[in-house]
């Protein structure tokens, strides 16, 4: 198997990327996840407090409820690389705020356990345009998110914050580092308030550029 790019709240770029693939007739293997949820209230809803077992048996617990997008997205991960053992794993998701404080608007931050593929990306992203700065993810942020009562929380506070997101995903992608990944936090570049050179004000679909680039790069 080769690629395998996932989505949380980057559907768009998801959705565009396997349309250029497809239309491009890229002769490369790609799978592409949308891991979506409504997002609704309901008697059966997590609380501050629960404990999730997750797909691949890590333990949760609840301690924002609104950091929800990282625990599908994780089971996502958990799952897709189980069932079609990728070669390469890239996710795109507007996972926190904080990185919009961090590296603004114009700029995705980019989370691996991976040299190599960083490289790849990153000259993908410079021949596509887009522009994304990598950050650190090490055992000191996994540490962070670690609970008392499961193996770890889905928000350890405000500071660090794509950090933590970052490492939280990274319980969910083999922990020996065997499976390239990548987690590119898009919060900030996913929508426009105003016209760009590359996009139309609103949704940009950040990505759909730079992971053409990187796909077609590999074409056999």
């Amino acid at each position: 198997m080769g690629k395998m790019v996932f989505d949380k709240c980057g559907g768009m770029a998801v959705l565009g990327l396997m349309y250029a693939v497809a239309k491009l007739k890229l002769d490369v293997p790609v799978v592409g996840i949308l891991s979506s949820a409504e997002n609704t209230l309901g008697g059966t809803a997590y609380r501050p407090g629960d404990i999730l077992t997750m797909y691949n048996g890590v333990t949760v617990e609840v301690t924002n409820t609104d950091a929800e997008g990282r625990l599908v997205l994780g089971d996502a991960l958990a799952w897709g690389i189980e069932t079609y053992k990728p070669a390469k794993v890239v996710d795109l998701a507007t996972l926190t705020g904080g990185v919009v404080v961090a590296l603004g608007c114009t700029m995705a931050g980019v989370m691996s356990n991976n040299d190599a593929l960083v490289a790849e990306l990153q000259t993908a992203s410079d021949k596509a345009g887009e522009k994304f700065w990598r950050l650190p993810i090490n055992d000191d942020h996994r540490d962070y998110i670690k609970s008392q009562h499961a193996d770890i929380v889905n928000s350890g506070g405000r500071e660090g914050s794509p950090l933590q997101g970052g490492a939280f995903l990274s319980f969910f992608v083999p922990r020996d580092d065997s499976v390239p990944w990548a987690h590119l936090d898009i919060a900030g570049v996913a929508d426009s308030d105003k016209d760009l050179p590359y996009y139309e004000k609103g949704a940009t679909g950040w990505g759909v550029r730079t992971l053409v680039e990187w796909i077609a790069s590999k074409k056999k």
